[in-house]
């Protein structure tokens, strides 16, 4: 057993040393496709997972889009609430008050006021 868990290590070594190579040496654009490849990968993975849980289980799956529904349309409500709501903060009345009234100017025949 010795040999044989020795070989397993050196054989992870080395698909590890391999993997920092391939990262090294690709650009990164050639590394973001192959992450965005993987990522597909399990979004796939998750949706044929997903479309099995939801034929074993509907009325669980019903459940759950119905819980969904329920928090979008809280979290819709409370959004408006909150665009209608005033604003908060402090506000002073002023109270309107008569002015005096002025004395007219004294304009001269033949000036025009001047204002």
């Amino acid at each position: 057993m010795g040999k044989f868990e020795h070989s397993q290590d050196r054989a992870r070594e080395l698909i590890g040393e391999l993997g920092d190579g391939i990262r090294k040496a690709l650009p990164g654009r050639a590394l973001q496709w192959i992450e965005t490849g993987a990522a597909l990968g399990a979004l796939r993975t998750g949706g044929k997972v997903a479309g099995k849980v939801v034929r074993r289980h509907p009325v669980l799956a019903g459940a759950a889009i119905a819980g969904v529904g329920l928090l979008w349309f809280a979290a819709r409500q409370r959004a408006k609430r909150r665009a209608q709501a005033p604003l908060e903060g402090q506000a002073t009345r002023i109270e309107a008050q008569r002015m005096q009234p002025r004395a007219p100017a004294e304009v001269e025949p033949g000036e025009l006021p001047e204002g």
